[in-house]
């Protein structure tokens, strides 16, 4: 399995279309085998899913994200999670033991870069 988390540093991006870039974790039996650091290779509508649907990302993790990056990931059954703030550590070991939920939101709010508002 992989987990890609919007990044920026080593924090989850509160919003996945302007973060620095992806970092994907390969877990194997509830651990990390493997992780690497993808730059965000720019926001244009639509692309950013597939992009990481390429790079094998079974579940994807951001503080926001808009209604047509969820939907494009569901159609490729690709887990969203979205809600999510902290260290890229910590929000990998929450997923990995089940303690990460998503809020469902939707960030429909784009006037501004690296920030989503509700």
């Amino acid at each position: 399995m992989k987990i890609a988390i919007a990044s920026n540093e080593n924090m989850c991006c509160e919003h996945f279309g302007h973060c620095e870039g992806f970092k994907v974790y390969e877990i194997e039996n509830d651990n990390v085998k493997s992780e690497i650091f993808f730059k965000n290779p720019g926001h244009k509508p639509g692309f950013l899913p597939v992009f990481l649907k390429e790079k094998g990302a079974n579940v994807v993790i951001a503080g926001g994200m808009g209604e047509m990056a969820q939907q494009i990931f569901k159609e490729n059954n690709i887990e969203v999670i979205v809600g999510v703030s902290g260290n890229l550590e910590e929000v990998v070991k929450a997923y990995i033991t089940n303690n990460l939920k998503s809020t469902g939101s939707i960030c429909d709010k784009h006037e501004h870069e690296g920030h989503c508002e509700d």
